[in-house]
């Protein structure tokens, strides 16, 4: 009795017997070269696909998430200056110091919204915008509190105004530095994403794998039949370089795009902005000190530090090199007013200190320097902008018409193999 095999095991033994008659060698090959392309066709648009939702998150949310986080960091900073500012003129308070203590509030308010729809509710960043948001009003109270007290003329009043600042520097600042660093973690990891490495790896092994199979599978067909040429295998081989020069294109271009976007783009803004918070720091360090008239403390040693640190010639600035060159000139008017402030109120005149701190030849000076920052910056981000939408460029495309030139390689070496199949029937 002969004994039957298992479905399977019989499966495996035909496909094995098939390798040794000329047909069946046919029919594997054209098994093959289905399931390449099927491979082609798959991996190509899964490769676009993942390309192209990289670089939008990158776009829409990752980038515009660091330009909220930074936008929250400097408003606070902008906003405790500001405070001290109006504090320090006594009385009632100038109307554009206090206009703008208001807006940079409402800036950091509306960015703190915007920034909670980017980002997961159970991030650090998440824990970062609420802690902002419930302190953002102890702050405004205390500031509240101060204006009231100063201009009744109480000299408590600038105890409150302390409290607000600690408040503001040692919690909602630094909460507001976590949320950027995130945002910067994001961005980062929104590049890495964006390039699909792994995809594209695996995009070139089936590429390569394909066309290795059509010009081997000619090359059988040429010493078997006789025939130098099987036209729709030879368009399928053409097609498949085709494929391959549009993706090599695409996404040498996004790969392009991408590092533009991060060199001419994010580095820079990220610098910038960096930059723009440390003069505004300077700023608050120096109202507060007479604020607090306390002479030379700890606020204006650390305002030392800050002016050491203010450098705008690396290659970070190389594409705003002369708005960076602005910048260090008007910064250095800035500091040249905030040592005559200091010399006159370390010997005595702190009334004349005060008057020329919130003078509008020093509030100018400060302004123009935050102003040509700003622009850098602003110019920085419309240049990410640019670079961004150039790279995303043809991937939503690809993502269709890649599997379609696969699907069409697969017809084509189907009806060349078909054509020698009916040979023996």
């Amino acid at each position: 009795m002969t004994a039957v095999q298992a479905p399977p095991r019989a499966a495996l033994t035909r496909l094995a017997g098939m390798r040794h008659t000329s047909p069946g060698r046919l029919q594997l090959l054209l098994v093959v070269l289905l399931v390449l392309t099927t491979l082609a066709g798959l991996v190509t648009g899964l490769t676009a696909a993942s390309a192209a939702a990289g670089t939008t998150d990158l776009r829409d949310r990752a980038q515009p998430l660091l330009a909220e986080a930074e936008t929250v960091w400097s408003s606070l900073a902008d906003a405790d200056a500001t405070a001290a500012q109006a504090f320090i003129s006594g009385g009632l308070e100038p109307p554009e110091l206090t206009s703008r203590y208001d807006e940079k509030l409402t800036a950091a308010a509306t960015a703190l919204t915007s920034a909670a729809r980017r980002v997961p509710e159970d991030s650090a960043g998440a824990e970062a915008i609420r802690s902002i948001a419930a302190g953002l009003g102890d702050y405004t109270a205390l500031v509240a509190t101060a204006r009231a007290l100063n201009r009744q003329g109480k000299p408590v009043g600038a105890a409150y105004l302390s409290t607000a600042s600690q408040l503001n520097r040692g919690t909602l600042q630094p909460q507001a530095q976590a949320l950027f660093q995130q945002a910067r973690r994001e961005a980062s990891a929104g590049y890495t994403d964006a390039r699909s490495s792994w995809w594209l790896m695996l995009l070139l092994v089936v590429l390569v794998g394909l066309g290795v199979a059509l010009i081997a599978t000619q090359a059988h067909l040429s010493r078997t039949t006789r025939r130098t040429f099987n036209v729709p295998l030879v368009a399928a081989t053409a097609l498949t370089v085709l494929l391959a020069l549009v993706c090599a294109g695409l996404f040498a271009h996004q790969r392009s795009g991408l590092e533009s976007a991060d060199q001419a783009g994010s580095a820079p803004a990220q610098a910038l902005a960096e930059t723009r918070m440390l003069v505004l720091r300077e700023r608050a360090d120096e109202a507060l000190t007479l604020a607090a008239r306390a002479g030379h403390g700890a606020l204006e040693e650390d305002f030392a530090l800050l002016r050491k640190r203010f450098v705008v010639s690396g290659e970070e600035f190389d594409e705003v090199r002369g708005l960076a060159t602005t910048a260090a000139q008007r910064h250095d008017a800035y500091l040249a007013l905030h040592d005559e402030i200091r010399k006159l109120d370390d010997n005595g005149d702190y009334e004349a200190a005060v008057k020329l701190a919130v003078s509008p030849e020093t509030r100018s000076a400060f302004d123009g320097l935050t102003t040509v920052l700003d622009e850098a910056l602003t110019d920085r981000r419309a240049a990410f902008d640019d670079e961004i939408r150039s790279a995303g460029l043809g991937l939503g495309a690809l993502t269709v018409l890649g599997p379609l030139l696969a699907l069409l390689i697969g017809v084509l070496a189907t009806l060349g193999l078909r054509a020698r199949l009916e040979e023996y029937r």
